[in-house]
């Protein structure tokens, strides 16, 4: 709605949601610049500045918050600014990073920020909102390509619901998928929003702790800290040892244990382990390091599984 023809975008790719939204974007017909950078790092509100530099035309932005796919988070707060400062609409995927990190759009100048509920909010699948600024709303209404008649058209939803008095709905909903969004939206509320992102951190902060102290080998995929998602950590395996068929080992322990190996090439040396929602507990990186740590002593490797049950209990006691 907001792009077509005639858009310079500046598409960030943190991880693989950010390379498709680069492929949706010229689907759409606008000129995307790609600024891809390491998956084990995050993009700095300096580089965003260096491509505005290097490309002053550039009229959109799209970023993905948090990275569930690679495990890095990316300082939207600092980007914000210089994207404001060039005048350009920001996009803001969120869907990752909504109940476990702060997700403030008003203030860091996001113009359209997409959330779901399936992910760090431990809701259902299949429902989405989004949050539009006045400036992403008067580029819509110039677009003739924005979609129309349709669920993906914004601008119908403004002018039959939003404009008018919000009466009645445009299409039937997904009623089931909306009753299990309200009861998961109550649990939040009843815990607390700032109750639920310590949890996700404490999850991140045990996680990444816990798999230096296993050893192994075993290593955080993203680097520094600071950088790292509080929804998954990645974890990259030794040289010679293939992460799909670690993972492989220790689900078969667990099926139930919220560990995944990379997508596509990433399948050979990065292990997953996804702590959002209801898997954002100690009880659950407790197992899922457990599992690994028995997965790489039966590849032959030195590991100390106790030790990185103590670190996890060291965070979360902290």
């Amino acid at each position: 709605g907001t792009a077509g023809p005639g858009t310079t975008a500046l598409n960030v790719i943190t991880g693989p949601y950010g390379q498709t939204f680069g492929d949706w974007l010229r689907d759409c017909g606008a000129r995307v610049i790609d600024l891809a950078v390491p998956f084990h790092t995050a993009v700095t509100a300096r580089q965003i500045h260096d491509a505005f530099k290097r490309h002053p035309e550039i009229d959109f932005v799209s970023l993905v918050h948090a990275e569930a796919a690679t495990g890095n988070t990316n300082p939207v707060a600092e980007i914000g600014e210089v994207v404001r400062k060039h005048g350009a609409l920001f996009y803001l995927d969120a869907v990752a990073s909504i109940g476990a990190e702060p997700v403030l759009p008003d203030a860091w100048g996001v113009d359209l920020c997409v959330i779901g509920a399936q992910k760090a909010m431990g809701g259902p699948a299949g429902v989405s909102a989004v949050s539009v600024s006045e400036r992403a709303w008067a580029r819509m209404a110039a677009n003739p390509g924005a979609p129309r008649r349709s669920y993906l058209s914004l601008l119908d939803w403004k002018e039959r619901w939003i404009d008018g008095g919000r009466r009645a709905l445009l299409h039937a909903p997904a009623q089931l998928e909306m009753l299990a969004l309200e009861a998961c939206v109550e649990r939040i509320e009843a815990d607390g929003p700032d109750v639920v992102m310590a949890r996700h951190r404490a999850a991140a902060r045990a996680t990444r702790a816990g798999a230096v102290a296993l050893g192994g080998g075993l290593e955080p995929y993203v680097r520094e800290a600071r950088d790292a998602a509080p929804v998954a950590t990645t974890l990259r395996t030794p040289a010679g040892v293939e992460a799909s068929e670690v993972v492989a080992r220790a689900l078969a322990s667990d099926p139930a244990l919220p560990l995944a190996a990379g997508g596509g090439a990433l399948a050979k040396e990065m292990i997953r382990v996804n702590h959002y929602g209801k898997d954002a507990t100690a009880g659950v990186v407790r197992g899922s390091l457990a599992a690994l740590g028995a997965a790489l002593a039966e590849k032959g490797l030195t590991v100390d599984v106790e030790a990185a049950l103590r670190a996890v209990d060291d965070i979360n006691a902290a």
